[in-house]
């Protein structure tokens, strides 16, 4: 065989190699582009927001537990299926309270609201023993690591409410039904009585206690009372419709107190110092969601659109009318303070100086009647 045959050979073996290697390459290519199969969807089960309620009166359909319910329900709607709510209705402060907190935190309810003073101190000692569960507390003044407390400005209302009420009396006396003598009331006789006296100076107040928050036949029988006593215009800071029911059947006038109470009894109704508690409960239970949840203290008022006061009556002048809608809008905008000196408290002495406006402690610190609310303050609740 000759080089050249030999050459030629060789060369036919290497062109034959190559072209193999090309195929299996090909091959290779081809079975490398068939698709994966796609994974399966993970379904992630999102739980919602476990959050509960606790009550002192029923909720009835006005009032301060109703408020609150109405509240509970707002957040609800805004949060859809992310919330799950439960709320425990009629519980009297003290030891039923403790048992009634602990038992809503067994059930694994991560955030919950006890919505009465008197709540304060069973709501602490079940906090201590739940330290993965937010507590929120209505109306108090004592905190913990897991414990806050909110509050609504209710003397606001009453302020505009003695504007109204100064327009209506005829005898120049009003009447008050109070619950306890502790500042959050004592906060919303005195401001009455100045919204009243910013009107007509030469008013005067009558105040009757009941000591407790919602009994109805107590509060009409106080009711009843301040009116055979002259009074005829009345406020409450207790929660049914008692007072004014008592004002209708007497041909007077009162106001609605925590909800709007105007269908109760339309002659005598001439305003309701409502709250609207929903903005809170969204945002609490927001901030647990997003972890942002921390102890504070939480005090808003009309300027937040927690406080109002609403359904005005026609009997009232327009020019009334008018000066309460000027006092709201400082109100929103915080270029109002209802508490602002000089104030004088009904024994003559100075509480607050001239031009000095009360702060949080000073409002917290109350324990007084102002200048032209007849009688003493009782001492303990």
């Amino acid at each position: 065989m000759t080089d050249l045959s030999k050459r030629s050979l060789i060369k036919l073996a290497a062109l034959t190699a190559v072209a193999g290697a090309a195929l299996v390459g090909c091959g290779k290519k081809e079975e490398a582009a068939a698709p994966a199969p796609a994974p399966a969807p993970v379904e992630v089960k999102v739980e919602p927001v476990k959050a509960a309620w606790i009550y002192v009166g029923p909720v009835g359909d006005a009032g301060w537990s109703f408020a609150h319910d109405l509240g509970r329900k707002g957040a609800e709607a805004h949060f859809g299926t992310a919330l799950q709510t439960t709320f425990v209705e009629a519980v009297p402060e003290g030891a039923d309270a403790e048992r009634v907190i602990r038992d809503l935190a067994q059930q694994g309810n991560q955030i919950i609201f006890a919505t009465s003073f008197g709540y304060m101190e069973p709501m602490l000692k079940v906090a201590a023993d739940f330290p993965n569960v937010k507590f929120e507390h209505a109306t108090g003044y004592k905190t913990a690591d897991n414990m806050r407390i909110y509050d609504a400005s209710f003397y606001q209302d009453t302020y505009m409410a003695g504007i109204v009420a100064a327009s209506m009396t005829k005898t120049n006396t009003l009447g008050f039904v109070g619950s306890f003598p502790i500042p959050e009331v004592l906060r919303n006789i005195n401001a009455f009585m100045l919204g009243a006296q910013s009107v007509n100076p030469k008013i005067s107040m009558k105040v009757v206690w009941v000591n407790t928050w919602f009994d109805p036949p107590k509060e009409s029988e106080a009711a009843q009372s301040l009116i055979n006593q002259g009074a005829d215009v009345l406020l409450q800071n207790t929660d049914s419709t008692a007072v004014l029911q008592t004002a209708e059947r007497n041909g007077k006038f009162a106001f609605g107190w925590d909800s709007d109470m105007s269908a109760f009894a339309p002659n005598a109704h001439l305003a309701s110092a409502v709250v609207n508690w929903t903005p809170y409960y969204i945002q609490a239970i927001e901030e647990l969601k997003n972890g942002s949840w921390a102890t504070k203290r939480t005090v808003w008022g009309v300027k937040e659109g927690l406080n109002d006061l609403i359904k005005i009556s026609d009997k009232v002048p327009a020019e009334t009318v008018a000066k309460v809608d000027e006092i709201k809008a400082g109100l929103k905008a915080g270029t109002f303070e209802v508490f602002t000196g000089p104030i004088l408290d009904n024994t003559g002495k100075e509480v607050l100086a001239a031009g000095a406006v009360g702060d949080q402690a000073w409002r917290d610190g109350v324990n007084f009647f102002v200048k032209g609310v007849e009688g003493r303050v009782p001492s303990g609740k």
